[in-house]
């Protein structure tokens, strides 16, 4: 036990011993005046003196302790005015942070997505009520990272703007770079599910700008802040991996020919820096970048490559637990399958992955793969199968899919399907949607 720790005992036992005194010598005087009186018919001085040599140690007592005492009534301030209970933002961010581990899981993904749903908007209100003080950042940015994966999930990118502009502004209003970086880079995510490539490339240099590694560069490192970090090691693994979805982007938009090569060759770069910048040993990483990177060769039509990065992510998604994952990597093998035409395997992990989706809520999944089972029944001449599945495809979709439209359209009229089984369901025009809940932090 260190001295410090001794200290305040060794107090408390002086104090303690000096007020026992002044209590014994109290009651002995006064014991003894009331012999002495009854044996020698005293006229009570020995009484007034009994009393006198109490009062003293009483007197002694109290200068002895005083800074004891002080101590003590401080502390007892401070407890008073502490709140004995977690404030009702800091249970809300506990409560959140529970729940986004949770979301898409095997075990508690869809209580999960049935608790973001109807608690999303409490958990705003909180945001707009509480101050954004340096005592409140960190429950604020807990709360604000719940939001984000489910935003980022459901796909609602003005929702992810707002949120990540708000921690922004939490973190410019309390000094925290840490939160600064993470917002900028969350931006970028939030500008690219709105098709504004340009914004969310520029969002990405000034996350890095922010980051430590570049102020070392820079000279300017912020005390107390390592460069090389592990939650600076995942947000600059997150840039990458969002500056290859916005590669992917771009590729998805342009002709086939350079440009679009071009940028398939910048989204592999990207994977395989954020590959070596990972912050050690971590599952979740290792699976989203490894979808990231088979989504590359699918766009380089190389089935098989994406084949041999998908296995070992399945196995590594299984052994995680997360059903999220495993549902986007069984959705990646059908489309592998297809595009190697071998459409009874792609129509089995569809089928598999719509039900892996289904289990944690996950509709957007469910409906991306209840358009490529219908697709591939219309394109193998089922048409009425095929309307049916593409209908239920459109009930859970959020927004219009002209894809969706024209494989409909296929199926109630009695044309030729609108593309041949060899090329049909195409990665290509549904890629910007996928690894969109790939948050890597």
């Amino acid at each position: 036990m260190s001295s410090e720790e001794e200290k305040p005992k060794d107090e408390r036992r002086r104090g303690d011993f000096l007020g026992i005194s002044a209590i014994a010598a109290g009651l002995l005087s006064g014991l003894a005046s009331e012999k002495l009186s009854q044996s020698l018919d005293s006229t009570g001085w020995i009484r007034t003196v009994g009393f006198s040599l109490t009062a003293l140690f009483v007197v002694i007592w109290g200068i002895y302790n005083a800074p004891v005492l002080l101590r003590k009534y401080r502390r007892w301030r401070a407890g008073a005015a502490a709140p004995s209970t977690p404030s009702e933002l800091q249970a809300a961010a506990e409560e959140a942070e529970q729940w986004l581990v949770a979301l898409g899981s095997e075990s508690g993904g869809l209580a999960a997505a049935e608790w973001f749903q109807q608690n999303e908007p409490r958990l705003r209100e909180l945001l707009v009520e509480e101050k954004p003080v340096a005592a409140t950042a960190d429950d604020l940015a807990r709360i604000c990272d719940a939001l984000d994966a489910w935003y980022v999930r459901q796909g609602h990118a003005d929702d992810l703007l707002q949120i990540s502009i708000f921690l922004l502004t939490v973190a410019e209003g309390t000094g925290r770079h840490d939160l600064e970086e993470l917002a900028t880079a969350r931006q970028a995510t939030a500008y690219r599910l709105l098709n504004d490539l340009g914004t969310a490339i520029t969002m990405i240099a000034v996350s890095a700008n922010i980051s430590p590694a570049q102020r070392e560069r820079a000279g300017r490192t912020l005390p107390g802040r390592s460069p090389h970090s592990r939650t600076g090691a995942a947000v600059e693994t997150r840039r990458q991996v969002e500056s290859a979805l916005i590669n992917l982007a771009r590729a998805d938009s342009a002709p086939v020919g350079n440009e679009r090569n071009e940028a398939v060759a910048h989204a592999r770069s990207r994977l395989d820096d954020a590959r070596l910048s990972r912050p050690g040993p971590d599952l979740a990483a290792d699976v989203a970048i490894s979808i990231n990177l088979a989504i590359v060769q699918l766009y380089q039509e190389d089935g098989e490559g994406a084949l041999e990065l998908l296995t070992p992510a399945l196995a590594r998604a299984a052994a995680a637990a997360d059903r999220s994952a495993q549902a986007h990597v069984s959705e990646l093998i059908g489309v592998a399958a297809w595009m190697l035409k071998r459409p009874d395997q792609a129509e089995r992990w569809w089928g598999r992955a719509e039900h892996l989706y289904s289990e944690i809520d996950e509709r957007e999944g469910q409906a991306r793969c209840l358009q490529h089972l219908g697709s591939a029944a219309v394109v193998a001449g089922d048409r009425a199968g095929g309307k049916s599945l593409l209908q239920q495809s459109a009930v859970l979709r959020r927004s219009e899919s002209p894809l969706l439209k024209k494989y409909l359209d296929a199926a109630t009229q009695t044309t030729p399907a609108p593309v041949e089984p060899s090329t049909a369901p195409r990665p290509i025009s549904w890629l910007r949607h996928k690894i969109n809940q790939w948050r890597l932090r």
